[in-house]
Order: structure tokens, then sequence, then C-alpha cells
């Protein structure tokens, strides 16, 4: 079977978003809401019957959510949009100031050698050959480009370690008689202080590890100068008794965050059916768009099925575009089916890309950005991994403003901080397709200042 060519490419919601209710704004809510106001701006033109004179970036750069079954905004049509003007009314919102702008990085905590073997917990089991565990300075260096105008730093001090909880407390513990674990507890040390982590044993890994739990400590270790802590873990974890896993969570009210590298992991793709051929930005590959509509849903309520249209922003496919180059280096740049170190190498960028993903989105909660309903964005609410890989690597419009105000950066500035780390990963498919559209969207922001500077 001949590989999909990802063309023509489906930049508006899908043929099903309207089944489970999902609309999307129109191109004057979409602009008024990258506004400090909340309202359009009153020298705007904004003709209700055409789409080409609405001042708001094209689909072809920014599409909107996919909404496809199974999708977050399948589940929760209805959910709460975040305006900028919403975002800087947020009363819980943590604003940075000079004493307190530093995000940290607290590296995947290790055993003590007394309980060594609880570090084998974080490969999946049943893997001959697995993929090298991911460094902490790829991540740190991508998240200094993200949050450009941030200082980012690993959190080096304490040394943080896991041990037996047992033993830190002197005295036997009797694990809860549920049914599922069947190990020990574990105490994650910080140097003053011993938290309790609790411990189940599940089918894809040895063991995972509770989130809130960790959350927990994270709190307890965030410094004084902190912006925001994100705490990466390299054993899977999960949340509620009745989860089946978890990849992340902020408590983003507090400035602590946790994400865990184990599901993201390549070798687990066959396992779990992901697609990687249409990850972003092969996502809004039409023909895959509507084998994904075609498959039996129940979820969501029915509603009158919305035609998708490019109506609502300008933009069509032309070649020249950020969305057809990123495809264009997606295509340019498959991952070698062939198992030699090559290819373990181009798994092993994979895995980054999708932990930097996620270390973004939840980060993006401390800063008070709430899951986005307007674009494609990294910020959107996911219902699982599969969605999780459509999701793109960028922040949309709206978004940016929020980010932007938060850091302080410039935006040409902050694009090219982006470009510069993408391209030292550039033959892997996520890095160097967000490589290509980031030189598209910054010519764009620099195209829209020159115009702006001839306004005035």
């Amino acid at each position: 079977m001949a590989s999909c060519k990802h063309h023509p490419l489906h930049l508006d919601v899908s043929p099903c978003a309207g089944e489970f209710g999902y609309e999307r704004p129109t191109a004057q809510r979409l602009l008024a809401a990258t506004r400090p106001s909340g309202r359009l701006p009153s020298v705007a033109k904004i003709k209700v019957a055409e789409s080409v004179n609405v001042d708001v970036p094209p689909n072809s750069t920014f599409p909107a959510p996919l909404v496809l079954p199974g999708d977050e905004l399948a589940f929760d049509p209805g959910y709460p949009p975040q305006s900028l003007r919403s975002w800087k009314q947020l009363k819980e919102r943590n604003v940075v100031t000079n004493l307190r702008r530093t995000i940290y990085v607290l590296p995947p905590p290790k055993a003590i050698a007394n309980v060594d073997h609880v570090d084998k917990w974080a490969s999946p089991q049943g893997i001959a050959n697995p993929i090298e565990a991911l460094a902490v300075d790829d991540i740190v260096d991508y998240l200094q480009a993200f949050y450009h105008g941030l200082p980012v730093k690993v959190l080096s001090k304490p040394k943080v370690r896991f041990a037996d909880w047992d033993d830190v407390v002197r005295k036997k513990v009797k694990p809860k008689s549920d049914g599922v674990r069947q190990h020990h507890d574990l105490a994650l040390q910080t140097g003053s202080e011993a938290i309790r982590i609790r411990v189940r044993k599940y089918d894809t890994f040895p063991a995972q590890l509770n989130l809130n739990d960790l959350l927990d400590a994270a709190i307890s270790l965030l410094p004084e100068d902190a912006y925001a802590l994100l705490m990466i873990v390299n054993h899977d974890l999960y949340e509620d008794e009745e989860d089946d896993f978890c990849c992340g969570r902020a408590y983003g009210g507090s400035r602590v965050a946790v994400v865990s590298t184990a599901r993201y992991n390549p070798d687990l793709d066959e396992v779990i059916g992901l697609d990687r051929s249409h990850a972003w930005p092969a996502s809004h590959c039409k023909q895959y768009i509507q084998r994904c509509c075609e498959q039996p849903t129940k979820v969501g309520p029915k509603a009158k099925r919305q035609k998708a249209t490019a109506r609502q922003v300008k933009g069509g496919q032309a070649d020249d575009t950020a969305m057809s180059f990123a495809v264009a280096a997606h295509m340019a740049h498959p991952i070698s089916t062939v198992d030699t170190s090559q290819s373990r190498d181009q798994l092993r960028v994979l895995w980054l890309g999708r932990v930097c993903k996620t270390a973004m989105h939840e980060l993006g909660h401390c800063f008070g950005i709430d899951h986005c309903t307007y674009y494609a964005c990294i910020m959107q609410g996911t219902a699982g991994l599969s969605e999780d890989t459509r999701q793109p690597p960028y922040v949309c419009p709206v978004d940016t403003a929020k980010l932007l105000t938060a850091t302080g950066a410039d935006e040409v500035e902050w694009l090219r901080a982006l470009l510069e780390f993408c391209e030292r990963f550039g033959e892997e498919a996520l890095f160097s397709s967000f490589a290509a559209w980031l030189r598209v969207r910054t010519a764009e922001v620099e195209v829209e200042r020159l115009e702006e500077e001839s306004r005035v």
C-alpha cells in the first residue's frame, strides 16, 4: 500500500465536529480574543459575508481544532474559552516578578542503592532493545526557547532520590489490600524530608507511581526565586485508582507541574496503535480526517451536522504556506522501519519532541493559560495519546498574546529562538516540521510589523 501523500489538507474543523455540538468562533471573536480589551479595534473593517478582509492569521498557518471522534472537544464542546482579557483578569494567575521569574526543571529522580530495582520500573515490559533515556538538558534547552525571556534552569539541589518508605519510617507499613498494589510504597527523599509516594502494579510497566503525591513533593521543592517548577519523571503515573495512566498534570496556582516520559516512549507505539504517519502536521490530511469521522462513535450529544468551511478565517492551501511547508518536511524525514542505531536515534528525538510538547502545555497552566478552544494549539486539552500526537507544538494567536505578555519576550526573537533549537534536530519529523512552520510564521510576523509601521 502506497504511503499517504497528505494532500489536500483540511484546515477547518472536521466534518463531524457539528455532531458533537462544537462550533468554532467567528473571525470577529477570534480577533477580539487576542485584544486586551476583549473587543475589536474600531479601525477594523470586517465584512461578515467575506473572509478576506478579516485581520486574523490565515487557516494555513493556524488551522482550526480538528474535533475528531474521541477528542477532548468532542467530549466537552462547550468548554469555556479563555480570551486574553479573561486571562489578564484571572485572580488566581501568578504574575512574573523580578524576584520570581525562574523556571526550574527537576531531573528524573533515581533510586538509592538498596532499592535500585525501582529504576527498572521506568522501562516498559517486553522491550528487547529499549531506546536510550532522554537527556534533561535537551528538555531544558527547549523550554528555554519556548519561554524565551525567562531563565530556565536545572534544579540540582537538593538531591532527590527514591527510597523504600518502610525503611524511611523504620516500621512496617501494611500495603492497602485493594487487589492491585503489590509493591511497597516509596519515599521521595528531598534532603530535609521524605514524602510518601504511593505505588501500584500495572500491566504495561512493572509499577506506577501516584501523580498527586509527586505534585505534593514538587510543591515542597519549589525554590523561593522560582516562577514554576517542572518535575520530570521517567516512571508511569496514575492519578486515581480507576485511571489507566496519566502523562502529566499541573497545579497551576501552586506553580508546579509533573510530566512523565513513560507513555511517550515510541517503543509503545505499535502496542497502542499510534499512527505516526498522521501525527502533526499530517493530522490535517483531509483523507485521514474523513476516515476518523467515519469511525463509529458514541461521543458527545447529537446535533445538526456542521459543514466544514473556510469562510471564517482567510487563507487557502497554496504551496508556500506554513502548514504545507510543515507537511513537506514531515514527509521528507520519515522514521526508518529498520531497527538500526540511526532509527533508534530518530525515535529518541521523536520521544524528546513528545515530552517537550507536554512540558510546554503543563507549564502553560502555571502561567494561568487554560485549555484552548479557539484553534489547533498546544494548549488544547487531550483525551488520549492519539489526540496528543495530532496537536501542534505551537501556541495559537490568543495564547501567544498571553505568553508574550507573561514573559515580556519579543515575538520575532521568540520565534527565532524556537527555530534555532528545532534546527539542531532537523532530521526528525516533528522538529523539522516545526522548523518549516516557524520560518513561514516568522516571515509573516515581520511583514505584519512593516505594514503596521507604514500605517503609523
